[in-house]
């Protein structure tokens, strides 16, 4: 596939995916809850991605998506307008930065139960706006360059990989990781305005790229 893999991968898992994985790694029972989010994760890429190429291909066959390299192609224009969005996200971050706080949802995850760590994953990866817009932007890249789905497995390898890090930090180096994750984890939290700007202006330029 024609976008940049990494960058996607890690656009997926920034913001209240990556914290929540961090809250599940320093909870009571991490190896559990981790393993459960991840099995969400991997569930939530993988059929996210097939839905949503099998969608680009099967209006592609209705309704020309265009070639990649005209501008005015639909393909092109439905990302432009995408853009559009993610700047007026950007903006909209930063002006209301002194306010914004993270969902309160986040702080329950402490005393989730593997189950709630599974749908965390299986939601935060497929319905999270900024990931369905990836998902659907991967899965239309996919389409207009006339790729198979295999084409896209590098991009849900990937994105699983990086949200599996604390977990790996974790059976690396544990005790070190038990000191250093929840000042990570804090450190997120209280600047959550500038992860989400940051996602949005890597997703911007990988557009425009």
């Amino acid at each position: 596939m024609s976008l940049a893999i990494l960058p996607l991968a890690i656009t997926m898992n920034a913001g209240p995916q990556i914290m929540s994985a961090l809250i599940f790694i320093t909870a009571s029972k991490p190896l559990k809850l981790s393993a459960a989010f991840l099995a969400g994760v991997v569930i939530a890429v993988s059929v996210g991605l097939t839905i949503t190429y099998t969608i680009a291909r099967v209006l592609g066959n209705s309704i020309s998506l265009g070639d990649p390299s005209d501008a005015s192609s639909i393909g092109n224009i439905i990302q432009y307008v995408l853009v559009a969005l993610l700047v007026f996200l950007s903006i909209k971050n930063y002006v209301r930065r002194e306010s914004i706080e993270p969902p309160r949802w986040l702080g329950a995850l402490q005393s989730a139960k593997p189950k709630t760590a599974f749908t965390t994953g299986l939601l935060l990866l497929s319905v999270f706006p900024s990931d369905l817009v990836i998902l659907i932007t991967v899965g239309m890249n996919l389409a207009q360059n006339d790729a198979s789905l295999v084409a896209g497995v590098p991009f849900v390898l990937a994105t699983i990989i990086i949200a599996a890090l604390p977990v790996m930090f974790y059976l690396l180096f544990h005790r070190r990781a038990q000191r250093m994750m929840p000042k990570v984890r804090d450190w997120m939290n209280a600047n959550s305005w500038l992860v989400n700007i940051i996602v949005y202006v890597i997703f911007i330029l990988l557009i425009l790229a």
